[in-house]
């Protein structure tokens, strides 16, 4: 019979450990890596309409700082891409925003002129027929509707197309 020294016939169990915990570390570090890598989502703001919704992510956003007025500018161009929904003037248009949205305050911008008082709630509704009226410079049957955050400067830019429902 051979003697090994104390703890000898061990060693591979050890090694075998070791190596789990250099791969698991390993993992747990290129987990965290691609984490980091990651854009972090823009706050949300959402149009509801009866039983109907839209939301959406930022056309701009610049987590929460100022938007230079190039980049606003360039966001304005874009709310071609912007989502749609139908609206029956006699319906209620429910604005929905992230609370940080809320925090900096906001504004409804309806063909790119202010609509609405800078506000700080996280909800507001208006008359359906507020965004198909002459009076208020909102004729037609398709409308833009963009929510800004901040007023000067802007934070943030939403866009969402309402289309008169007949």
């Amino acid at each position: 019979m051979t003697t090994l020294p104390r703890g000898e016939a061990a060693a591979p169990l050890r090694v075998a450990r070791r190596r789990r915990a250099v791969a698991a570390a390993g993992a747990v570090a290129a987990g965290l890596l691609v984490l980091s890598a990651c854009d972090k989502p823009s706050p949300v703001a959402t149009v509801t309409v009866g039983q109907n919704s839209v939301n959406s992510e930022a056309l701009c956003y610049n987590d929460g700082n100022a938007l230079t007025a190039k980049t606003l500018a360039s966001c304005v161009k874009n709310v071609k891409s912007a989502k749609s929904i139908s609206v029956d003037p006699d319906a209620t248009v429910r604005f929905g925003v992230d609370p940080k949205i809320a925090d900096a305050g906001w504004i409804l911008l309806v063909n790119g002129r202010q609509f609405t008082d800078v506000s700080k709630k996280t909800y507001t509704t208006i008359p359906g027929s507020a965004f198909f009226n002459a009076q208020y410079g909102t004729q037609g049957n398709s409308n833009t509707v963009s929510i800004q955050m901040g007023q000067n400067p802007a934070k943030g830019y939403w866009s969402f197309k309402l289309n008169k429902d007949s």
